[in-house]
């Protein structure tokens, strides 16, 4: 059993939050059986952490966890911060599979284009 756990930074602003769990669960509608379930974390200031998402998923019966990163660029949080949080849950369940995925600003080709569309 495969989970996705969507991270982004987390906002101060409900709103913000709501957001990315919005498109968590447009991701599992688009998924398909690709994945059990698809999650939103947050690295700070909202709920529920990164840690608190992965144990979920891994008290849900995962026996794999991918942790995408919902971030433009490759700055502290991408190449620390993630890592930081994530590499404990791992130790802590060894049986479980659990990786972080390219953030999505390394999708160059895809992100360009969709800048243009929007640009339109």
């Amino acid at each position: 059993m495969k989970h996705l756990v969507l991270v982004a930074h987390g906002s101060r602003r409900a709103a913000s939050n709501e957001e990315v769990r919005q498109i968590a669960a447009r991701l599992k509608e688009l998924a398909g059986n690709r994945y059990a379930d698809v999650t939103a974390a947050f690295l700070e200031l909202a709920e529920p952490s990164i840690p608190g998402a992965i144990q979920c998923c891994v008290e849900r019966g995962a026996q794999e966890v991918v942790v995408l990163p919902y971030f433009l660029s490759q700055g502290r949080h991408v190449a620390t911060d993630i890592p930081a949080q994530v590499q404990p849950k791992q130790a802590e369940h060894p049986q479980v599979r659990i990786t972080i995925a390219p953030y999505l600003g390394a999708a160059e080709e895809g992100i360009a284009a969709l800048l243009l569309q929007l640009a339109q």
